[in-house]
């Protein structure tokens, strides 16, 4: 069965108390782990934003492959190609390391220092809007990479290095910042996030380097037409934390999902990302059915004015 990606995005603007969307339906969330990006913390500071566009649109959505040969491994065709081996992994989420065969054909995420001397692809197009960091009060920092993807095309594992440098050019610390979730769908703005540990300056500043983006071809198979619908938001006195729930919906028509994520991207009055967080649900979700949700949400910056939804669901992994 022909199954096409997409993930819906959906956006509250928010009062102290407000829904988006139609009330929600009345029935109790199913218990679920909820995957924290981020955690509450006190006295949030922000860096300076810096704009940074990608580079040089892929001419073509076909993303560089390589086929499988006899005597490689995961660990080898890493070194190969100059990559590492959990971006190997990130970009081939559907294969077992340990159970490759000859023949089997991978994507090779790029590395602009690849040793190999074989091409790897150029990132997809997508615009970066903002990278806010917050200082935490242990010194660890935050950082958001917003960006936003309006060609047809979807993209896949999509990651970009964040290098804080202080004002006169040091490099303190650099992390390659990664997606919520596998997919980029068009029209979507989604934030990378990264996490620096103790100690970071807090008059650092991002700089932000494109590294992967994959587009991906027409019928890929391993995403499922998953939707998010009935969204409540409920923030607290504070405007520092919120409630959110709602319902993911699967069409009737397509295959059963083995795992859904949810995500909420927490704004500010002024649009600046200031949280962000990942719900996840592995025990299924038949076709036609829908699937509740609940999970909270904490801004490292100002009042929670507004959440947008992103949901990804997938099938079971071929055997």
């Amino acid at each position: 069965m022909r199954c096409i990606l997409f993930a819906v995005l959906l956006s509250c603007w928010l009062l102290p108390l407000t829904a988006c969307a139609p009330p929600r339906v009345d029935s109790p969330p199913a218990p679920s782990t909820l995957i924290p990006f981020l955690t509450s913390t006190a006295s949030p500071s922000q860096t300076p934003e810096v704009r940074i566009v990608a580079e040089t649109p892929l001419p073509t959505p076909t993303p560089f492959t390589y086929t499988v040969q006899q005597g490689d491994s995961i660990s080898s065709i890493a070194l190969k190609f100059g990559v590492s081996m959990d971006d190997l992994q990130a970009a081939n989420p559907e294969i077992s390391p340990n159970a490759m065969s000859i023949g089997q054909v991978i994507r090779i995420p790029s590395n602009p220092d690849n040793p190999s001397g074989e091409p790897t692809p150029t990132p997809a197009p997508f615009t970066i809007e903002q990278t806010p960091c917050y200082s935490l009060a242990d010194r660890g920092m935050w950082c958001f990479v917003l960006i936003h993807h309006d060609f047809p095309d979807l993209i896949e594992n999509v990651s970009a290095q964040v290098t804080l440098v202080t004002s006169d050019g040091a490099t303190v610390a650099s992390q390659t910042a990664l997606l919520p979730l596998n997919v980029l769908p068009q029209n979507t703005s989604l934030p990378l996030a990264v996490f620096f540990p103790p100690a970071i300056p807090s008059d650092v500043k991002p700089e932000v380097q494109v590294l992967t983006a994959i587009r991906l071809l027409p019928g890929d198979e391993r995403y499922l037409p998953a939707t998010v619908s009935n969204t409540l938001v409920e923030v607290n006195a504070d405007g520092r934390s919120a409630q959110v729930t709602g319902q993911v919906l699967l069409p009737e028509d397509v295959r059963a999902a083995s795992q859904v994520w949810v995500t909420g991207t927490v704004y500010d009055g002024t649009g600046q990302v200031v949280g962000l967080r990942r719900w996840e649900w592995d025990d299924g979700l038949a076709p036609g059915g829908s699937l509740p949700f609940e999970f909270m949400l904490s801004s490292l910056g100002g009042r929670i004015e507004r959440v947008e939804f992103a949901v990804e669901a997938r099938p079971p992994l071929p055997p």
